[in-house]
């Protein structure tokens, strides 16, 4: 077995970006940052995100921030991305307006993206008049711990191959900031994982001591603190950083995190195709369904949480009539279609199933009851109907589900196929 110093030498190999790929990215984004200075007084166009503070990994989409002097410019933030849209139109043959808190612009080049983003530039978070304003003090301060980058680039990897990164709706994991934060607390990759692997549901990492021999819960908004763990952002000390990390993103990590210690293994940081894992299961008396959905257009964290309503709602529906759901899941690359996989016991349902109803002395009760189901008998003292089953097997009734209003008004178009 390879030493766990082995493995981790091995996978920041795999994961660090070519040089190539660097080379081409970084005067691709030099060039645009050129443009958009060219000529502009008020405002600087620089940098940002995973790659200014040198935590990017294999491929990523390049974040530009460009920041508006803040003397000239306090009290309108909400103008910011209509005055950078009238530099673009001039400088640029083609980008797209992408709507959010404050909106943003998209570049688009082959294989690369490329997002602008309108701030104001600001010394402390408190003059911010949005959250993205405060990202320049996110990169400075992730910044100081250069020596730890390939520790975080570890981090993000581990958390993308386990399916917890993301802060957006419907992933509700590790956003790349926390996955910084948390490396540097804990000054490695593995004294992270070792230290995740004891978390309990309302840990708390307090980096810069803000709260140091304080009852948190007494000082800041407990609508802030209602995730299972709680990361003080240490430019920002009233807010959460890991705000959006749900129980189950929470749970998934510490497993993962405990079974890396356990049984170091690369595999912990390859990301795997849900599809060709889900069709792995097929053996015995199994079925695999699997549902490709063409989606909607839109902001990609609007459309994402669109798809997880449909899946759940399709999940829902499938154990409300009874169909044994061995496994499920979904997935989307954001930017193709995405897929939703069910693994049902192979046998059909029954053809009749059975309601309970009132006692059968409750007289009025019982004989609504009997109205509305033509068969029924007693059973320790409870009347009981027989109904006969519309679908019995789950590719007949998910047919259904997917033409329901619910389903069709969240998704462009989708289709159904079943794995023999």
């Amino acid at each position: 077995m390879k030493s766990i110093s082995k493995i981790l030498k091995e996978v920041s190999e795999e994961i660090k970006p070519e040089d190539n790929y660097k080379k081409e990215i970084f005067s691709k984004i030099s060039l645009i940052i050129k443009k958009i200075n060219s000529g502009s007084k008020d405002f600087k166009a620089t940098l940002g995100g995973s790659g200014a503070k040198g935590t990017w990994l294999k491929t990523f989409d390049a974040d530009i921030f460009v920041l508006f002097d803040y003397s000239k410019y306090k009290g309108r933030g909400s103008e910011l991305s209509d005055i950078l849209e009238s530099t673009l139109k001039k400088k640029f043959p083609k980008f797209i307006r992408m709507h959010g808190s404050r909106d943003y612009f998209q570049i688009k080049e082959r294989d690369y993206n490329f997002e602008i983003v309108p701030i104001l530039r600001i010394n402390k978070a408190s003059q911010a008049e949005n959250i993205t304003d405060v990202s320049p003090l996110h990169s400075s301060w992730v910044k100081k711990y250069k020596k730890l980058s390939g520790e975080i680039k570890l981090t993000k990897q581990f958390c993308k191959a386990a399916g917890v990164y993301g802060a957006e709706s419907y992933i509700r994991g590790f956003s790349g900031y926390a996955c910084e934060i948390l490396t540097i607390h804990y000054n490695s990759f593995i004294r992270l994982l070792k230290g995740a692997a004891k978390w309990e549901i309302g840990k708390i990492i307090d980096v810069e001591d803000f709260y140091k021999g304080k009852d948190l819960f007494k000082i800041m908004n407990t609508s802030k603190l209602t995730s299972p763990l709680i990361v003080i952002d240490p430019v920002q000390k009233d807010r959460n950083a890991s705000a959006a990390l749900s129980r189950e993103k929470f749970e998934i990590f510490k497993k993962c995190a405990a079974e890396f210690l356990k049984s170091p293994s690369r595999n912990f940081f390859i990301e795997k195709s849900m599809m060709s894992e889900f069709c792995r299961q097929k053996s015995g008396n199994k079925k695999i369904i699997i549902i490709r959905v063409s989606t909607l257009s839109g902001k990609i964290d609007v459309v994402g949480s669109k798809l997880l309503k449909s899946y759940e709602f399709i999940c829902s529906e499938l154990k409300k009539n009874n169909f044994k759901l061995l496994n499920s899941g979904w997935e989307w690359d954001k930017n193709g279609d995405a897929y939703f996989y069910f693994i049902f016991s192979g046998s059909s349902l029954s053809k009749t199933y059975e309601v309970t109803g009132p006692p059968s002395k409750m007289e009025e009760h019982a004989r609504n009851f009997r109205k509305k189901h033509k068969k029924t008998f007693i059973r320790a003292g409870h009347l009981v109907g027989v109904e006969r089953r519309k679908y019995l097997k789950p590719e007949q009734f998910l047919k259904y589900v997917l033409s329901l209003e619910f389903v069709r008004e969240r998704t462009s178009s989708i289709g159904m196929r079943l794995v023999k």
